[in-house]
């Protein structure tokens, strides 16, 4: 059941924010229990600090290069951890192809999320300035667009991801993600809650217009909790919306993602108007909301459409280990923190340290001791034939361009890249000419391209 602290906090943070034929209803008989909490940590810290100041006598060592051995030499986190099935970490490292790197800009400010338009201009998002600019090909920035709501920047959020809407070339749409300070009457915290927004861009202009907040998450919660907030975009073929939504836990985890009466640890499916789209699984559930598409997540950095099958793959961070890559698919559970390949900050198992429930889905992939994943790409363009079939992740932690290849959906090898770099990787996409383009936090955009 959901412990007494969890009902107190949530009853203050949605006491008026949700209407009242939205207000939580009890979560469905099957969902799994939370575990009994016992001491709180700080939030808010960038993703994978946390981690390096909990793991600093072990370090995040140079990855392994020897050929046909795994790229991960330290033991996992948790004691005993074990993959499910073969192949599911620690794959063979291969190497594939030089490249040569090439520094667009360094002019940047906490760049999180990078899109290509249509004139072969970039428009990147500047999470704590709460600010989008324009990138040409030479590194020339513009100046901030203008036109932006306000945006509530704290800890792991601010503004977010950024995707185009599919008709974008005929309607100019765009899509972006960002934390919006919540003021609901009566509470005594200011709350905050993760919003999906579209707008009408003019790139000659400079300008953002038709702004118009098409979803908020439910609840808000208070702004001190502001890690594990997901807020990644994806288009699927069809041109609805998935989005995702951290469960802005903090340490023991509670049971949010495991609740179908609150958006907090899910991926969520709705038009580009805002509605739940009509195949989503729980329309027809009572207590659930209708745009959940699968839940039991945690803090979701990563989220892409497979352009060759349509397929849905998300990859989220985990406390000390249990970092996943997962093949996501609607109304499945995934399975935090029910299940973790992992233990929790301070150092304690999670759950009983199991590493499989039943009724939950494995990951693809998954890493112990952690790299913290931020933005991931499939590889789609042809100056790199020998990354065909690759898939590109960002590390934050590891402070690399994790390259794994792909066959029959399971992961059959990977390569660290970048490595050279030191820099932790916020965001990686391909570009339309077939180069692979890379943000960092410290406000570098590199181009990866043969060498």
């Amino acid at each position: 059941m959901t412990r007494p602290w969890i009902v107190a906090l949530l009853a203050s943070a949605a006491f008026i924010f949700v209407p009242a034929q939205a207000q939580q209803a009890a979560p469905p008989a099957a969902q799994p229990a939370a575990q009994q909490p016992a001491t709180n940590t700080p939030s808010g810290t960038p993703e994978g600090v946390g981690r390096l100041q909990n793991q600093n006598t072990r370090g995040f060592p140079t990855p392994n290069t020897v050929e046909g051995q795994p790229i991960e030499s330290r033991p996992p986190e948790l004691e005993g951890d074990h993959p499910v099935f073969a192949g599911q970490t620690r794959a063979p490292f291969h190497k594939t192809a030089p490249y040569k790197v090439t520094t667009i800009t360094d002019q940047l400010k906490l760049p999180w999320s990078l899109q290509f338009l249509p004139d072969g201009k970039m428009l990147v998002t500047q999470k704590n300035l709460g600010t989008m600019v324009l990138v040409d090909a030479n590194g020339t920035l513009s100046q901030p667009l203008s036109g932006m709501p306000a945006i509530a920047a704290q800890g792991q959020v601010g503004l977010l991801d950024v995707a185009l809407d599919a008709k974008y070339a005929s309607n100019h749409r765009i899509f972006f993600s960002y934390s919006e300070v919540v003021h609901d009457f009566g509470s005594p915290v200011e709350n905050s809650a993760i919003v999906l927004a579209s707008a009408t861009l003019n790139e000659q202009g400079g300008a953002l217009s038709n702004v118009k907040v098409i979803f908020r998450v439910k609840p808000s919660l208070p702004r001190t909790l502001a890690a594990n907030q997901g807020g990644k975009i994806a288009i699927g073929k069809d041109g609805n919306i998935f989005m995702t939504v951290g469960d802005r836990s903090n340490s023991p985890p509670w049971d949010m993602a495991q609740r179908l009466d609150t958006d907090l640890g899910k991926i969520i499916h709705i038009t580009p108007d805002g509605a739940p789209v009509k195949n989503n699984p729980y329309l027809a559930t009572t207590g659930a909301l209708p745009e959940i598409w699968s839940y039991g997540h945690r803090s979701e950095e990563c989220l892409t459409v497979d352009p060759a099958t349509g397929a849905l793959w998300e990859s989220e961070d985990g406390p000390r280990g249990g970092d996943k890559l997962l093949h996501i698919e609607a109304g499945k559970n995934y399975g935090w923190p029910v299940y973790v390949h992992g233990i929790d900050y301070p150092g304690e198992p999670i759950d009983g340290g199991v590493v499989q429930a039943s009724g939950t889905e494995q990951p693809v992939y998954y890493w112990d001791p952690v790299i913290a994943p931020s933005g991931m790409a499939f590889y789609t363009g042809n100056l790199f034939p020998a990354w065909k079939n690759s898939l590109f992740i960002g590390a934050l932690r590891g402070m690399m361009l994790d390259r794994l290849e792909m066959k029959g959906g399971k992961v059959v090898a990977e390569e660290a890249l970048l490595v050279d770099q030191k820099q932790r990787i916020r965001d990686v996409r391909i570009g339309p000419e077939g180069a692979v383009y890379v943000l960092t936090d410290d406000g570098k955009l590199l181009k990866l391209t043969p060498a």
